[in-house]
């Protein structure tokens, strides 16, 4: 791990993974961050509601990960920050989200929490990666066989 000078904020090298299993119909578990998540869709889609879909997990992963930047900012710059939440949301434009949406609430005052939200940007590694769209690349494992099977 390397220290952004600019930041004053850690960067995570190397790579991170998530391993997700189709269990039958519209249902997946997920191990990641050594945590089971089950994922699924909603009945009305199909699903059997087990879990949240996988576009809340995205979304999920956006309004944490800049609260908790916005939460590193407040504390770089000793600002007390009393409470916290952030709302993420997508607008969907066909298959994807043409836009999303991070709405934050706190009773700390607008011109104290509004100096914040850039930093928090910057050292968001969830909105950076939104900003800075890396490609995707879907690849059939080599032996193309699940292990033990």
């Amino acid at each position: 791990m390397t220290t952004d000078t600019t930041t004053g904020m850690a960067e995570r090298g190397g790579t991170n993974t998530a391993v997700a299993t189709w269990e039958g119909d519209w249902l997946c578990s997920v191990e990641a961050g050594g945590f089971r998540l089950v994922v699924d869709e909603p009945v009305e889609f199909g699903g059997s509601g087990l879990g949240p879909m996988p576009t809340d997990l995205l979304l999920a992963s956006l309004s944490s990960c800049y609260a908790l930047a916005l939460a590193w900012a407040a504390r770089k710059r000793d600002v007390r920050l009393p409470d916290l939440r952030v709302t993420a949301t997508g607008r969907y434009v066909g298959q994807k989200f043409g836009e999303l949406v991070l709405t934050v609430e706190t009773s700390l005052g607008a011109d104290e929490v509004a100096p914040l939200l850039e930093p928090a940007r910057k050292v968001c590694y969830v909105s950076n990666t939104f900003a800075n769209i890396p490609d995707v690349h879907v690849e059939l494992a080599p032996d193309r066989m699940i292990a033990g099977k």
